[in-house]
């Protein structure tokens, strides 16, 4: 079974660096439309709705989302660019979530800020679909888990169960699915 990608140091700047050019290429492919749409309709950029969002703009929305969150809320998912059902998300994590699968989508993500856990690969136990690109279970047994900090950069293929603790306050990802079909 394919394994994660993660990384850390030197090789994890060179993977990042390619991932960003992939993870780039695709967006700006992606989002053709929607810019020559706004450049000849003159319409504003919106959240969730453009092809490029600057470090400020990030950083704003990471504010709006945590102001927005109830105390009691352990995630919060936001698109921030997007291409129709194409979408670069951020997401927010206060409290773990279930361990899950998608099963036709690969996850790719980058830690922006904060700290925590990724248990991923091995059996996920009493599995249960939730919809057609999701299935969640109670615990991954056999799973290989790495310690998750700003920078990194992870890549679950699709099939592949995945889990993410939180050892800080919050862990904040910049998560994309990849389509496998």
């Amino acid at each position: 079974m394919p394994r994660p990608v993660i990384g850390r140091g030197r090789d994890a700047v060179k993977t990042a660096a390619r991932l960003s050019a992939l993870a780039s290429a695709m967006l700006m492919t992606m989002s053709c439309g929607i810019a020559s749409a706004s450049a000849q309709t003159g319409a504003p950029e919106t959240p969730g709705g453009r092809d490029f969002a600057s470090d400020a703009q990030v950083r704003a929305q990471i504010q709006a989302m945590l102001a927005e969150m109830k105390p009691d809320q352990g995630f919060m998912w936001r698109p921030l660019v997007r291409d129709g059902a194409r979408i670069a998300a951020l997401e927010i994590w206060k409290k773990p979530g279930r361990p899950a699968v998608h099963p036709d989508d690969a996850e790719y993500a980058i830690v922006i800020e904060g700290t925590g856990t990724l248990v991923s690969g091995g059996t996920l136990v009493d599995a249960e679909p939730r919809n057609a690109t999701l299935v969640e279970g109670s615990r991954i047994e056999n799973g290989t888990t790495r310690t998750l900090g700003p920078g990194d950069v992870i890549l679950v293929p699709a099939g592949v169960p995945h889990w993410f603790g939180i050892t800080g306050e919050r862990l904040v990802l910049l998560g994309i699915k990849l389509p496998g079909k």
